[in-house]
């Protein structure tokens, strides 16, 4: 069916950062599948345990134990300080996982009709219930009746969000970005996540984390809620997870890690044994590398690059970031440079319509990163300028 508007390029092979077409054109790859292959393309550790695993066994269903999924839910649950967790497919089923725990969660309480403060901009699946609680108009249209159950608020807005908490009774749950991808790679005020953490405490709401596209090393640690002093009560990640191979997770901790019971939620596929041995061997090579100590300095040069590029560019409003999840907010519309980027062998997206953003693999060279922002920052000179 024609849901996507595909560019005119088909890659046949790729090595970390670098992928070659069908014709061998080589691209350097700063988007990483949309913050998928963190650990880049063909990472020799993933192939290996992807290969040796299917070789051994590919699906048993969750009827049964499954020794990865067990131990990748230890390697989760201790990394990001939570007790459980449940696998599904996607950073939406991971989603709708959270959003089922706060509808439980509410009604375990005595609450009727359990309402979700959500944010503006914001995006969190193309499901029923998550393009509902995703803050784009363009993904609900045509899709209604939405489902109901959320009460949207400006991100980065701790005054908006206190007037929800004095004049609604029935909110049971905040579930918000530590930094928008989507919305354009908007970065909050360093008081935001911590003042919604003491609100969700004060009132007894959950606290949830879409860390789809934050998690798994992208911002500097492991998950970007830990470069605060607080944790979430449920947190998702999915896209990095898997390096590629389709898994998605719903983190919880305390009485929320508990709430679901046999038969509340489920999922065919979830946490198979082949999802979950790509998915150990990610966080384990993570890990041992420290990938997250290389995405924030990396970050940084990259940024550092960009802003003394285009420190005197008209039309270049800002870059902005934490780690390698970067945005250059231009102050037009500017999806035509992906088409030119792509003619210079560089893989970028265009998001919000006038924010470049960049999502390059962790393990991306130095060389590699000074090379993106001498190409990138030359296509934006040239755009600007109307050339």
């Amino acid at each position: 069916m024609s849901t996507y508007k595909r560019l005119p390029v088909t890659f046949a092979r790729g090595e970390g950062a670098l992928l070659w077409d069908t014709q061998d054109k080589q691209y350097l790859d700063a988007l990483s599948g949309v913050a998928v292959c963190n650990l880049g393309h063909a990472h020799p550790a993933v192939t290996r345990a992807v290969c040796e695993q299917a070789g051994r066994l590919l699906h048993t269903s969750n009827i049964y134990g499954i020794a990865a999924q067990e131990a990748l839910g230890d390697t989760l649950t201790a990394l990001a300080g939570m007790d459980r967790v449940f696998f599904g497919n996607s950073g939406a089923e991971a989603n709708e996982a959270a959003i089922k725990l706060a509808r439980l969660y509410g009604h375990r309480r005595g609450t009727r009709s359990p309402m979700i403060v959500v944010m503006e901009n914001s995006f969190h699946g193309r499901t029923l219930a998550t393009l509902s609680a995703t803050g784009n108009r363009k993904v609900q249209a045509g899709f209604e009746p939405l489902v109901q159950g959320f009460i949207r608020v400006p991100y980065g807005d701790l005054a908006a969000l206190q007037a929800v908490a004095d004049n609604q009774q029935d909110v049971v749950a905040v579930l918000v970005e530590p930094i928008q991808g989507e919305g354009g790679v908007n970065v909050p005020p360093a008081d935001y996540l911590p003042g919604v953490r003491a609100l969700c405490d004060s009132k007894d709401w959950l606290m949830i984390l879409d860390e789809i596209q934050t998690g798994m090393g992208r911002t500097g640690k492991p998950f970007a809620y830990q470069h605060y002093d607080f944790k979430p009560d449920v947190m998702t990640l999915a896209k990095a997870l898997g390096n590629g191979v389709p898994i998605g997770a719903c983190l919880a901790r305390g009485e929320t890690a508990e709430l679901f019971a046999p038969g509340n939620h489920g999922s065919t596929f979830g946490g198979n044994p082949l999802a979950c041995a790509a998915a150990l061997t990610v966080c384990k090579t993570l890990s041992e590398q420290q990938l997250w100590d290389t995405a924030a300095s990396l970050g940084e040069h990259i940024m550092d690059g960009l802003r003394h590029a285009l420190a005197n560019v008209r039309g270049v409003i800002e870059v902005r970031g934490q780690g390698l999840m970067i945005g250059i907010a231009l102050d037009r519309p500017c999806a035509e440079l992906v088409g030119r980027a792509l003619e210079q062998g560089l893989l970028i997206n265009v998001t919000a319509d006038s924010v470049v953003r960049l999502l390059p693999p962790l393990v991306m060279s130095e060389q590699q990163a000074d090379h993106l922002v001498s190409l990138l920052s030359s296509l934006l000179r040239e755009f600007v300028a109307g050339k």
